[in-house]
């Protein structure tokens, strides 16, 4: 039987891996334990679309229907319970992430999930369309992820893309004070293998990430000019379950997405990155609008800026 070719991805990078069909669970583990430079107690590994958690490790790879061609995400495991539902404590109840049913009949009530607004904000919110629960970790994970593609592929992401020289960008994202935007969703939609609808509050538009990739699922998150939220639907299936990973050729979420951005716009639900007053943390500057705080940025290096 000749061997399955797969593709691991991890946050030091991508690598093409052959293993043999029959390879037992427990040994591929071990060995990409020691391509992610992860421990093998503390591993977490997904595959599939969506990717879901591998939570047995008796049988071999066949077994688990691994096969050729798979790409194989090897994540730090931040969970304690190891559970196959991934719960989130709440203020009034632990709701339990479902992530392939569809959505029910009729159009669906789309809901806002407040992340923290601590400039990595883009990072907790795909980490809780991806798991269903707030990690505050993704943060440095991610843009690991980002610094990564971005450093291995010069030509796609040279200076005139970046805005900056590509090792300084690298320097720049693992920043945790650094914002993440276009260039980073769209990285990440490819890590993840999903597309990222993301709703602008200020102009009522949806910018699907990854729209031309044949992705089968799609996620949601919504922009109001300097700060990220995902969205999620309550699932009408089961009480305390939430869903946030949909089928891409379900149009109803995209229509319910665009109720909310329109909803969001009339009523003035954004900030005006042009009019908006920054203050640099580094230096005491004030800035006014997001033009004069980039050149700020270009010319001193500084990228700590709080609204004043």
């Amino acid at each position: 039987m000749s061997d399955i070719s797969l593709r691991l991805k991890c946050r030091s990078g991508t690598f093409p891996i052959k293993i043999s069909p029959n390879c037992d669970l427990t040994d591929l583990k071990e060995q990409l334990s020691v391509l992610s430079d992860i421990p093998s107690n503390s591993i977490k590994l997904l595959f599939g679309f969506p990717p879901k958690p591998i939570l047995q490790f008796d049988g071999s790879v066949a077994d688990a229907g691994i096969k050729s061609g798979d790409t194989i995400i090897a994540e730090v495991d931040t969970s304690s319970s190891g559970v196959k539902e991934t719960k989130i404590q709440t203020e009034n109840a632990i709701l339990k992430h479902v992530i392939e049913q569809e959505v029910g009949d009729g159009l669906p009530l789309i809901l806002r999930k407040v992340v923290p607004a601590d400039n990595s904000c883009l990072f907790t919110s795909m980490g809780f369309v991806l798991g269903g629960k707030i990690d505050l970790g993704s943060g440095s994970y991610m843009r690991e992820i980002i610094a990564n593609a971005v450093k291995d592929d010069q030509v796609e992401f040279s200076e005139a893309v970046l805005g900056k020289p590509n090792e300084d960008y690298c320097k720049w994202i693992r920043n945790p004070d650094s914002w993440g935007g276009a260039i980073e969703v769209s990285i990440l939609s490819n890590f993840y293998g999903v597309e990222i609808a993301v709703i602008d509050t200020q102009s009522g538009s949806i910018s699907k990430f990854g729209e031309d990739k044949e992705y089968p699922h799609r996620v949601f998150l919504i922009y109001d000019g300097i700060h990220y939220d995902p969205l999620y639907l309550e699932s009408p299936f089961g009480a305390g379950e939430i869903q946030t990973l949909f089928p891409k050729n379900d149009d109803r979420m995209l229509e319910a997405a665009q109720l909310l951005a329109n909803e969001a716009k009339s009523s003035r639900q954004y900030t005006d990155v042009n009019r908006f007053t920054l203050k640099c943390l580094d230096c005491g500057c004030i800035m006014i609008g997001q033009t004069q705080a980039q050149e700020h940025a270009k010319q001193t290096a500084h990228t700590n800026f709080n609204e004043y």
